[in-house]
């Protein structure tokens, strides 16, 4: 191949796919001139960005155009070779009329792998379908601060939830054949004071101990391909340049073969926003040294500027060498570099895709299936939280505490969020992320909102609705017709929360990053004036990120989170409203108190936590983990067959869980490690497995399980990954602030060194 040639498999192009069927047009950007197809396409292409993701278009006529425009790229070049086309999934396809999933944060509140493994895989098929090879998901950030916009993409602010849920993801997404795409690697959460993009600051164990072990996990057990750097730099070093990080550490030590994906425009930002870099030739050769291969979401830095670079001698050829093969590896992975390829994908095969007009294709594609809408219901009510409740739900006919009670005959429902249909959506969901730039389309979906779930759930109940203030306009003229629905109603459903944007469109996504945790707009005023307005208060959460409640936290009568659950979100709150569902989520972010004891999560150490040091009190309102059901469970029966290990053993408990209710119910049984004497300052506790329970009233269960000392390492003073001797506490608990049974337990023998190989889980044993 020619430097030329092997260029062009370096870099993307971002596109629209045409609502007429026709080949796709290159997308205007603002930060980039319109890209010339006819100049670029006989060299090659190496991937086209966001077809379906970047203007409204039906998905067969959008599968029809990216068939076309595939042809022509493999016929324009002497060899052949097809783009590999790549769309954003990170919370369902982000296309128009594809199904809208929860987002992460409520995977993470399932605490429920397979289930998220099923929800990929679905995802993937679709991807697949209509012609797509890569989503650019999961994020595997650790939260580290809840200010950040992006807490919604994240799965949880701990690394072992964040881990087993993200690994199951790409699970999924692989399985269907779609190369799944880890970001953003690393560090991206940890930005100081939870500003987008800025500086992070952490020191190497916290980046080691925190940020990067759901990566290791992903990379060493999901079969992942691909890898995205994160725009931040740590310590004064861009990701995009850190050749310790994407070379040594991800290919060298865990032994990443896949390809490295900027993120968008991220190598260019060495030079524009990092100013490592003095040119764009000069910020090319940077990344790719480092191990950058692809320059996304268009060309920029990996074109002219690494062509001229190359040929001038400052960049050796052999870095694009080693960037072409691994792309081109790839590609014959996915197929499309065998002889017998075909631009049509499998939605398309049994269509008529030739002289007819493509219009009668329109509508034939379906990427909201029942199927998948009932997978999206299933995940969104496993990821409603009950934080509160004092006895006032489940709100349905004979499902109160006692006996005979009586659904509410005249509901008030209150907030901004009460009748809003995108109130479920993040910010990259397609009606948000694209949608609202062209108000004129369809939403592509059915998205009811709560006022219309509600009034199905409860087809005998007088609704009342009112919005009271806006999301964030700080409006209090509603608040006087709020408060007079709620007087002269049964029970007040407060719907409130955020509205998902990008860089301040929103109160939630990317760049729409807040400077405290108190409720958007005078959400908190109007949250208050219900609260004293005589009737029980069901305060309902349809947010990105957690918020403090105030009074609202001790004073409502209950509370529900979830975090944008999708098409089916609001179904799912109606059901667990009512008792038609039951409440199985479990926090994967704290609940804050007080909004500004900010940066804080449970995964800190001593001083990290409430003492005499400091007037600041970080304490949650509801911890990591916590989260109610409508049934009781009784935790006994702990037995430690070897209260002693060996540094390279385990410890092997047991213990009962029973179901002493008269519903069925959830309980996750959490299993976390404390170290109290360690050679550096470790967190006061931290997760090391989980396990769901499904059970009957009554139902009972025994659990087996076994522990290796491995969970037990830290790095070390000396940088090395060790498990030291000494006294250990493995707590089981219903949540980190709520500990049923603990195991005080001993390693002996020497310091140990672990390695990348190391045990990363505890096994459960359901008997």
């Amino acid at each position: 191949m020619t430097l030329p040639e092997k260029l062009a498999q370096l870099f993307g192009v971002w596109v629209g796919a045409s609502d007429e069927g026709a080949e796709v047009a290159p997308y205007q950007h603002d930060m980039k001139e319109t890209v010339d197809l006819d100049a670029l396409l006989p060299d090659g292409l190496g991937q086209l960005t966001r077809p379906f993701g970047t203007v409204p278009v039906d998905p067969a006529l959008g599968a029809l155009s990216l068939m076309r425009t595939q042809a022509r790229i493999a016929a324009s070049n002497r060899f052949g070779i097809p783009a590999l086309a790549h769309e954003e999934c990170l919370a369902g396809f982000a296309a128009w009329g594809a199904t809208a999933y929860p987002v992460p944060l409520s995977w993470g509140a399932t605490f429920d792998p397979a289930l998220v493994r099923e929800m990929a895989a679905n995802i993937g098929r679709d991807l697949r379908s209509v012609g797509v090879h890569q989503g650019l998901a999961p994020v595997l950030d650790v939260v580290r601060d809840a200010r950040w916009g992006r807490v919604e993409e994240t799965i949880g602010e701990d690394p072992y939830l964040v881990g087993t849920i993200a690994t199951a993801y790409v699970q999924g997404l692989e399985s269907a054949g779609i190369v799944a795409t880890l970001k953003h690697f690393a560090g991206y959460s940890a930005s100081r004071a939870g500003r987008n993009l800025a500086p992070v600051g952490m020191g190497a164990r916290e980046r080691a101990d925190v940020i990067l072990p759901p990566f290791e996990m992903a990379v060493r057990e999901s079969g992942v391909r691909s890898v995205m750097h994160a725009y931040t730099d740590t310590d004064g070093i861009p990701s995009a340049a850190d050749e310790r990080l994407l070379t040594g550490l991800l290919r060298d030590t865990w032994g990443f073969s896949g390809t490295v994906v900027a993120d968008y425009f991220g190598i260019a930002f060495l030079k524009n926003l990092h100013g490592v870099a003095g040119t764009y030739g000069e910020a090319a050769g940077t990344a790719l040294a480092a191990g950058v291969d692809v320059e996304l979401p268009t060309v920029q830095a990996f074109g002219a500027p690494l062509r001229e670079a190359v040929e001038a001698g400052r960049v050796p050829e052999e870095l694009v060498d080693r960037a072409v093969r691994r792309v081109l590896l790839q590609k014959a992975e996915l197929g499309l570099l065998d002889p017998d390829w075909s631009p049509v994908p499998p939605a398309l095969r049994d269509a008529d895709t030739g002289a007819g007009p493509a219009a009668a294709l329109r509508g034939t594609v379906d990427l909201d299936p029942p199927a998948n809408r009932e997978l999206a219901r299933r995940v969104a009510e496993r990821a409603v939280v009950l934080l509160r409740n004092d006895g006032i739900l489940p709100l349905g006919p004979g499902t109160g505490p006692g006996p005979g009670s009586e659904a509410p005959r005249r509901i008030a429902l209150v907030g901004p969020n009460a009748d809003i249909p995108t109130a479920v959506l993040g910010c990259y969901s397609f009606p948000v992320h694209v949608g609202g730039q062209h108000p004129d389309s369809p939403l592509g979906i059915e998205l009811p909102t709560l006022y219309e779930a509600l009034r199905t759930e409860f087809p005998d109940a007088e609704i009342d609705v009112a919005p009271g203030t806006g999301i964030d306009d700080g409006a209090t003229s509603g608040f006087a017709e709020a408060v007079g629905l709620a007087r002269e109603a049964d029970v007040v459903i407060a719907a409130l929360g955020d509205r998902a944007g990008l860089f301040g469109r929103g109160t939630s996504g990317e760049g729409c990053d807040v400077e405290s945790l108190v409720l958007p707009g005078a959400q908190q005023g109007l949250l208050d004036a219900l609260l004293d307005s005589g009737t029980p208060v069901v305060t309902v959460l349809l947010a990105g990120r957690p918020y403090a409640l105030g009074r609202a936290a001790d004073e409502a009568a209950a509370v529900l989170q979830s975090f944008f659950p999708g098409e089916a979100g609001t179904g799912a709150l109606a059901a667990v409203l009512s008792g038609r569902a039951a409440p199985s989520g479990r926090l994967p972010v704290s609940v804050p108190r007080r909004p500004g004891a900010q940066p804080s999560t449970y995964l800190a150490a001593r001083l990290g936590h409430a003492g005499e040091v400091s007037s600041i009190d970080p304490t949650p309102a509801f911890g990591f983990g916590h989260g109610l059901t409508y049934t009781t469970f009784e935790w006994s029966g702990l037995e430690v067959e070897n209260a002693e290990a060996a540094t390279d053993g385990a410890f092997r408990l047991a213990l009962t869980v029973e179901n002493t209710g008269g519903r069925a119910g959830t309980e996750v049984v959490q299993l976390y490690l404390h170290d109290p004497v360690a050679s550096v300052v470790q967190p006061v506790q931290r997760l090391i497995g989980y396990v769901r329970l499904d059970l009957a009233p009554g139902e009972r269960r025994r659990i087996g399980v076994s522990v290796p000392a491995d969970l037990a390492s830290f790095t070390g003073g000396a940088g090395l990954r060790i498990v030291e001797p000494g006294e250990l506490e493995l707590r089981l608990s219903a949540s980190s602030a709520e500990p049923r049974l603990t195991a005080r337990v001993r390693l002996t023998g020497p310091v140990r060194e672990l390695d990348h190989g190391r045990r990363l889980h505890a096994d459960f044993e359901l008997r």
